[in-house]
């Protein structure tokens, strides 16, 4: 007896493409490699991890990625469909300067409780090290992820009241040329 998989199947490609940034082409492709991947059309968080972690074999990317996932899945139903991979990635590449710095607080965000604390800073730091792995140049000192922080929360914590709302992260960022031009570095990726 065949088992019947319950695929998932994407909006109208018009639909995507009035809401997205992207061509139809550009939808197709990006389509095209979705379901290569991910045949049923959605991805699980365990899937995401191990795409996820071909791209940082040098280090453990596992923590990271599940942040990323969180942030892709808008609807939070514990899968990433081809709509929310797509709507993510309009933002992260060809979205405002607005778009991306919500984007990003919404990443760092990780109980979504509208504000950043040092712990949760800490989380997704301690996680961009692990995913960077030992090897990188110079060697990192263990205590790098909670001096980083330290230094984000005395740039973006203007009150002192130990957390960054999204109007102190936003407008921080804006004010912070690194910040600014690597917001732009992706614009024309695809």
């Amino acid at each position: 007896m065949e088992m019947a998989t319950v695929r998932h199947r994407p909006e109208a490609l018009e639909l995507l493409e009035a809401q997205s940034k992207f061509t139809k082409k550009e939808l197709q492709i990006l389509y095209r490699g979705f379901k290569n991947e991910c045949p049923s059309g959605v991805v699980n968080e365990e899937t995401f991890k191990e795409i996820y972690s071909q791209f940082f074999p040098q280090g453990d990317s596992t923590t990271y990625a599940h942040f990323l996932f969180n942030a892709f899945d808008t609807d939070h139903n514990g899968s990433v469909s081809f709509e929310d991979f797509v709507m993510g990635l309009s933002i992260l590449l060809r979205g405002t300067v607005q778009e991306k710095l919500n984007w990003a607080f919404n990443l760092y965000d990780i109980n979504k409780d509208g504000y950043i604390t040092k712990e949760e800073m800490l989380d997704i730091m301690k996680a961009i090290y692990d995913m960077m792995g030992k090897c990188t140049y110079p060697v990192l000192k263990e205590d790098a992820p909670r001096q980083h922080v330290e230094t984000f929360f005395q740039k973006m914590d203007k009150n002192k009241d130990g957390v960054v709302t999204i109007d102190e992260f936003i407008e921080s960022c804006q004010k912070d040329e690194n910040i600014m031009r690597s917001m732009q570095l992706f614009e024309n990726v695809i």
